[in-house]
């Protein structure tokens, strides 16, 4: 448990000064080689995982199956682990941090999608969750790092296009204000919306690169940590696709 409460610690402090850069794994080889060029964290990807599990995304692996192969790479690498927790599963507060903390993991995403019913969970309701799990990590003794995810910008929200930015601020400041260290506002990353969230809501924020923003961009921009999803694992099967197509034109020369 020590460990854990350092490596909390250490994921916390590193959301301040220095961009925190998660290129996100799927398996522990790929975690080894996170950690093994460098990255002081390892984050997970849901739909990586998921996929590699034969699930599909969006809750649809079974939860022990997604928290076995997050102890199993939590268990393959020396540096802190954050999981992409999805919605939590359903689990309530303790137990989600407890299995948490069982994988070896010290921080986690919590999106507020609603994958049952559809939509996004009430802001409200999702912010008493989040607060939820801030209060159980905090009497287990390990204040795991919340990064709570703002899917308002996802098709799936079912939020009109021109009322989403306000949304998305809505919820960060409740949910800054239930006890998250970082807010995501997933498929929002524009200047436009990173510079008014960041403006407008205390704490760090989480971005990803676009076609217009990278790095230095999102840096300037103040966004406090970048990651990536599935983005690598998807490279990697293209990739892999490729060689297996010249592999066939070989074949039939």
């Amino acid at each position: 448990m020590s460990d854990l409460l350092a490596h909390a610690d250490l994921l916390r402090e590193l959301h301040f000064g220095k961009l925190l850069v998660l290129p996100n794994a799927w398996d522990p080889a790929s975690a080894e080689l996170v950690a093994e060029l460098g990255f002081p964290v390892v984050a997970t990807s849901s739909a990586a995982v998921a996929e590699v599990l034969g699930h599909e995304d969006g809750e649809q692996a079974p939860w022990q199956e997604m928290f076995a192969a997050v102890a199993r790479i939590s268990a393959a690498v020396s540096v802190p682990v954050t999981v992409d927790a999805e919605a939590g599963y359903g689990l309530p507060p303790d137990e989600f941090v407890s299995r948490l903390l069982e994988a070896g993991a010290s921080g986690c995403n919590l999106e507020d999608t609603d994958h049952r019913a559809g939509g996004l969970v009430d802001a409200a309701a999702q912010a008493d969750r989040l607060a939820g799990v801030r209060a159980a990590a905090d009497a287990a003794g390990v204040p795991i790092v919340l990064n709570a995810r703002i899917d308002v910008f996802l098709p799936s929200s079912g939020i009109p296009s021109e009322d989403r930015l306000d949304e998305a601020i809505r919820r960060a400041r409740l949910y800054r204000d239930a006890g998250v260290d970082c807010v995501y506002p997933i498929g929002g990353s524009t200047e436009h919306n990173l510079r008014r969230l960041i403006d407008e809501v205390p704490g760090p924020a989480n971005g990803n690169t676009t076609d217009s923003l990278d790095l230095a961009a999102l840096k300037a921009l103040g966004v406090a940590r970048v990651s990536y999803g599935p983005r690598f694992y998807r490279g990697g099967s293209a990739g892999f696709r490729g060689a297996l197509e010249l592999l066939r034109t070989e074949m039939e020369r």
